[in-house]
């Protein structure tokens, strides 16, 4: 079986799951094995690690480059690990900052989702001294609009947190699309 993975190509799927080759191990070892659990968890591990993709290994970093996501429901989750990948790991971000930015990244990759139509939206994050930018791009011309909330609105949150949290945000009209941009300051005992 074969998967298209984006920026990556086709992937062969895995003819043996973990579960099949754990439990054909498990099969053939010896009954009176007295350290086969030990060796088990170590070996789940191991082969866990070893087997399951990272997300940037299937995507890209978006440090580096625009990454193009899929415009499923996923693509917020793909977004929101990515993004704190990148916070935690590269720029070493405080918690806040990291939570925060990881928040309203969810938000404009929903956005995407539910109200463009597209196929692909691209993530980019970008660090400018003591701030961080996220841009979520996609191909809709149509502006997002900033709504008053109704005291218990179940819809409607996203700019409206990105409006509260961030220290500046806009849209950037391209020829053909827009980009969706916020930027937060990370606090210099973190740069």
């Amino acid at each position: 079986m074969t998967r298209i993975v984006p920026g990556r190509g086709i992937v062969a799927e895995p003819a043996v799951t973990l579960t099949h080759l754990v439990q054909h191990l498990e099969d053939i070892a010896d009954p009176a094995d007295t350290g086969r659990t030990e060796r088990r968890e170590q070996l789940l591990a191991w082969m866990a690690a070893e087997v399951e993709p990272d997300v940037m290994d299937l995507f890209g970093n978006p440090a580096l480059q625009e990454v193009p996501l899929p415009v499923r429901r996923e693509a917020a989750c793909t977004a929101r690990q990515l993004t704190r990948r990148v916070l935690i790991q590269q720029w070493h971000a405080g918690d806040y900052v990291t939570n925060d930015a990881v928040l309203l990244v969810s938000e404009l990759v929903a956005n995407v989702v539910q109200h463009t139509g597209a196929r692909v939206l691209g993530l980019r994050l970008r660090r400018r001294g003591e701030f961080i930018r996220v841009e979520v791009r996609d191909p809709s011309r149509a502006l997002p609009c900033l709504m008053p909330l109704a005291e218990l609105a179940d819809e409607g949150w996203g700019l409206y947190l990105v409006n509260r949290i961030a220290d500046r945000w806009g849209v950037d009209l391209l020829p053909r699309g827009k980009t969706v941009w916020f930027e937060m300051r990370i606090p210099p005992a973190h740069t």
